[in-house]
């Protein structure tokens, strides 16, 4: 595979990851959450983003890829306690806030994003560690390595997912399989039927299924369809929808909401372990 990774100024500062193979690209804006605003696959724009909103630095994200790390979701009143001291981290970590370090992978087959520990990361969540992705186009499909390093002398509990944004042409026009029987409606943190939530995808739902390998969105109306693949333990699936964005996030977690406290799934790594966790999105045109 031929890589090419460049910096680009139109229509947002951003670097331009291309496939020479197949011409399929990404942009990535590493100083805003090192996130993945556009993927091109087979000429098609896969990812929504809310130009407007991602324009104004003060206002959160609504598109692209955003990175969740190290909680999923929100804390009771953003709090948290660790060795009998109060930290506060705001709804999905920092991670999606920080500048990431862009870097092309050395056998050239993606590029690798790293983010490491601040003064202002430990005031909230006070453990050093590492955290890499390593992305890489292949054909009609998109896979993400997360890697998460914990280089503090006592034991990080964490989570971790993405929350990448789909663009869709019509929420009645939208089917979504793969997920289980019964889900959390992450609206009233109440268990429900996944088919009853899945039913009210253009009034807006946030629920959380799983664990589950594969889960498929598919554009009834464009006859294309998503398929997200992970593997145990990022193997939680969130459906949100946010009413009239044309867009479903379809989002890997590893842990849901509230693990931090209540150690639900959490991922707890000794000093100096390591934790690889894999996704894969692969796009499919039906007709």
């Amino acid at each position: 595979m031929t890589l090419t990774l460049s910096k680009r100024e139109f229509p947002y500062k951003h670097w331009e990851y291309i496939n020479s193979d197949s011409g399929d690209a990404l942009r990535i804006v590493p100083d805003r959450g090192g996130l993945i605003t556009s993927w091109i696959c087979n000429g098609r724009e896969i990812l929504y983003l809310d130009q407007a909103r991602f324009k104004d630095p003060f206002k959160s994200v609504r598109g692209g890829i955003p990175v969740l790390f190290p909680i999923c979701g929100d804390l009771p009143n953003n709090k948290f306690i660790i060795d009998k001291n109060e930290y506060s981290l705001k709804q999905h970590g920092f991670a999606r806030d920080a500048s990431w370090q862009l870097h092309v992978i050395e056998d050239q087959s993606g590029v690798l994003m790293r983010l490491n520990e601040t003064q202002s990361t430990l005031n909230s969540y006070p453990f050093e560690f590492t955290l890499e992705m390593e992305i890489r186009l292949k054909i009609n499909s998109l896979e993400i390595l997360a890697k998460i390093i914990n280089n503090s002398n006592k034991l990080m509990p964490f989570s971790f997912g993405l929350h990448p944004y789909f663009y869709i042409k019509d929420l009645n026009h939208v089917r979504i399989d793969g997920l289980t029987k019964e889900c959390i409606n992450q609206k009233k943190m109440k268990k429900s039927e996944t088919s009853f939530e899945l039913k009210q995808l253009s009034n807006g739902i946030d629920l959380i299924a799983g664990p589950t390998n594969s889960t498929v969105l598919l554009d009834l109306i464009d006859q294309v369809s998503l398929e997200m693949k992970s593997e145990e333990p990022f193997d939680l699936s969130v459906v949100w929808t946010d009413p009239p964005r044309q867009m479903v996030c379809l989002e890997p977690w590893t842990s849901p909401r509230n693990s931090l406290i209540n150690g639900d799934r959490t991922i707890v790594l000794r000093p100096g372990e390591m934790q690889a966790l894999k996704c894969h999105f692969i796009f499919n045109q039906l007709a």
